[in-house]
């Protein structure tokens, strides 16, 4: 008997991120942002990464012959249990405008999981929280949330949405130089850290990240390679090191990856001689030093981690302001607890 049922409309196929370039940016265009830019981050995070090219998926529409949607998993090196690993970001998911509806990015996505398991051992992604439900439903897990915490360095901008400008300005003139008076008589009574600023990635961060304790959790790979290419060579915006050295010692002891934006310092990646994605307080002095010393208003950083992590963050008075859901699907046959799997992401773990 004859199969006479319509082929389907919509189907997946592998993508390669050099042959598929001009179809893929084509997808994008007046979808994911200006075409300068959108080709700029194409060049650099899908032809320029050194840890293999993304994993790609597009969808196609039978009835046009045509290419509608794409999604792709950015490679990431990753350690889990002391061992690297094979993980993806997942990121630009784009369906355009005429199919854009439930049915085509669920059968993107599903084809995107079928094509990281013969690939990659996680992937992994950031979801919109209104995308929750999608996700769990194609088979991802919440692994945890990932939290923005904020300290305020200039008071006034703060103060003004709660007081009259006249009486915001002095107040915050007043709460600026307590909080660093008090944050300097802290440095004092604290190991002797000096810091300087660098555009460039130093291969300094190798010998941090060799020496320095990772643990048996799931974290990135904190090496100078990840660091000039997450950072150094994106074409998206421009990254700060701030790097912290030990008086009267040549090696490094922590190291922050910052940028900037409408007066706030974001710290987007960091690693310490502490290790396991742990910051000292004397570390965490310093860069609120510098950053007043750089006329910043704030400091900002997000991180996905377990309290004890945070314990210092908190101690030098970052408070949390927001929170997104961080979901991941292992490809192999892993059964971890997202409760015991110790946890540490920061925004540097995404895709830009």
């Amino acid at each position: 008997m004859n199969d006479l049922s319509p082929p389907p409309q919509y189907v997946t196929r592998d993508g390669d991120a050099l042959r598929d370039r001009d179809t893929v940016l084509s997808i994008w265009h007046g979808n994911l942002g200006q075409e300068d830019r959108i080709a700029a981050k194409y060049e650099w995070f899908y032809l320029g990464c050194p840890f293999g090219p993304p994993v790609l998926q597009l969808l196609h529409y039978t009835p046009d012959a045509t290419d509608i949607g794409t999604a792709c998993a950015g490679r990431r090196r990753m350690l889990w249990r002391g061992e690297e690993i094979r993980a993806g970001v997942l990121v630009d998911l784009t369906v355009t405008p005429a199919h854009r509806s439930l049915g085509p990015a669920l059968i993107l996505q599903q084809g995107l999981i079928q094509s990281g398991r013969q690939q990659l051992d996680l992937l992994y992604g950031f979801p919109n929280p209104k995308a929750a439900a999608v996700f769990k439903r194609i088979g991802y897990e919440k692994f945890t949330d990932i939290v923005r915490h904020a300290h305020v360095l200039r008071h006034a901008g703060y103060l003004r949405n709660k007081l009259p400008a006249w009486l915001a300005v002095p107040l915050g003139a007043l709460a600026d130089m307590v909080f660093a008076a008090k944050d300097r008589l802290a440095r004092a009574f604290g190991p002797r850290l000096a810091y300087a600023w660098s555009d460039r990635a130093d291969p300094a961060m190798d010998r941090l990240w060799r020496d320095s304790e990772k643990g048996s959790g799931l974290l990135a790979i904190r090496d100078s390679k990840h660091c000039k290419w997450r950072f150094d060579d994106s074409p998206l915006v421009r990254t700060r090191y701030l790097f912290l050295t030990a008086a009267g010692d040549a090696g490094m002891q922590a190291w922050f990856a910052t940028q900037v934006e409408a007066g706030t310092l974001h710290v987007r990646d960091f690693w310490s001689a502490a290790g396991r994605g742990r910051m000292e307080r004397s570390h965490l002095l310093a860069l609120l030093c510098a950053a007043r010393e750089a006329g910043h208003a704030s400091v900002s950083m997000e991180i996905a981690a377990d309290d004890a992590r945070l314990e210092n963050w908190k101690r030098c008075g970052f408070v949390e302001r927001s929170r997104r859901p961080v979901f991941g699907r292992w490809s192999r046959d892993e059964t971890a607890d997202p409760q015991a799997m110790d946890l540490f992401l920061t925004s540097a773990d995404e895709d830009e």
